[in-house]
């Protein structure tokens, strides 16, 4: 990066800007312009060199069993996915390259420890031809991956960091990463794949991918129709009790072994599953929402939907209004003594209402995503 420097002259609020940016982009800024533009033809084939020692990994083009591999069918000749372990020098050189990126892209992102070679670096590039000069490659985007040990015989992965540079988003390439390394984690048969902390565009993206991988698997399939078979069967707002809808163990377990899809992303895929599952929906639409609604409280005060004795009451408090409140439990889930004023009730029906509108709306999404791409 070029920046000009600026130093101080007193003035109130004037910061020596070279020495902040030094901080992020470390040994590759530059305060020539001369120098900076110079980067253009030294540098014009550095991507290309500097992934040459690291391991082109095939992307699915066509459908594999249990619906392993990639639905999109879009043509992907072009790009290229290539990994690097940190013990590899080249792959620690490009990393310090791209930590400025993840510092001002990636939302509360750190950088990774580069001497660590449980990390591998996944780099997206897209083949360049130029006229009268050999193939260049364009750097797309990039993810940090790490291998834990699993006992006693296995490794889990679990994606840390991923970014599509901005000109290049919007295109289905970070799809086409997240593809590449799931199919990694299928074909190396490791324990499971797993997201540190997803923001909501990247566990969009996933979850519509997982969704499509789960319709296709059988497993799921008979658990799915069984689910939708008892929705069917009349409506839950007359039962006395409403059944918790998630998953059979055994149907999770074999997604986890087939598909490296963890309990958690199952679960957030599974009301996916019922609402693409249940058609025509407009006529079971009101059992829908029951179910979503008793999960998000379940989420909110545990199993059974607030029964155990749980209750969140709201105190006075000079921190945080939108964070004074207090959890508690009765002993042997017997009836509290303190009870709720009307005002406190209703609030608390109001944040259950927006917390199952959200999800809805995000269940509507990729539902419709999913049906776009079938």
């Amino acid at each position: 990066m070029l920046t000009k420097s600026s130093h101080s002259q007193g003035g109130k609020g004037v910061t020596d800007l070279k020495s902040a940016l030094q901080n992020i982009f470390g040994e590759t800024l530059l305060d020539s312009k001369d120098d900076f533009l110079q980067t253009f033809s030294s540098d014009g084939n550095y991507i290309r060199s500097i992934i040459s020692s690291g391991e082109v990994l095939q992307h699915p083009l066509t459908n594999g069993h249990d619906g392993a591999s990639t639905l999109s069918g879009k043509a992907t000749s072009d790009l290229e996915v290539v990994r690097m372990v940190m013990d590899n020098p080249d792959a620690g050189s490009l990393y310090s390259r791209l930590v400025p990126l993840v510092l001002l892209l990636v939302d509360g992102s750190n950088p990774i420890d580069v001497t660590d070679s449980g990390w591998e670096l996944y780099v997206l590039t897209q083949k360049k031809d130029l006229e009268h000069e050999d193939v260049q490659s364009r750097l797309l985007g990039f993810s940090a991956i790490y291998r834990f040990y699993h006992y006693p015989d296995s490794t889990r992965l679990r994606l840390g960091q991923i970014l599509v540079l901005p000109p290049y988003q919007s295109k289905g390439h970070g799809r086409h990463l997240l593809e590449v390394i799931h199919n990694v984690a299928i074909s190396e048969d490791v324990y499971d794949f797993t997201v540190e902390e997803p923001l909501d565009a990247f566990q969009h993206v996933r979850t519509c991918l997982d969704v499509q991988r789960l319709l296709g698997f059988e497993p799921i399939k008979e658990a799915l129709n069984s689910t939708v078979l008892y929705l069917k069967q009349g409506r839950l707002s007359k039962k006395t009790h409403v059944p918790r809808f998630v998953p059979p163990s055994s149907a999770a377990e074999d997604v986890r072994r087939v598909l490296k899809i963890n309990k958690t992303q199952l679960t957030q895929c599974w009301e996916i599953l019922i609402y693409l599952s249940l058609d025509p929906i407009d006529k079971y639409v009101d059992d829908f929402e029951m179910i979503v609604s008793h999960r998000a409280k379940e989420e909110i005060l545990g199993k059974d939907g607030g029964s155990g004795g749980k209750q969140v009451i709201e105190v006075p408090s000079e921190y945080k209004e939108d964070m004074s409140f207090v959890m508690f439990k009765t002993k042997d889930g017997k009836p509290s003594s303190v009870e709720l004023d009307e005002d406190q009730t209703k609030q608390q029906e109001e944040q259950l209402k927006q917390l199952v509108d959200e999800r809805l709306n995000v269940i509507k999404s990729v539902a419709q995503k999913v049906q776009l791409q079938v």
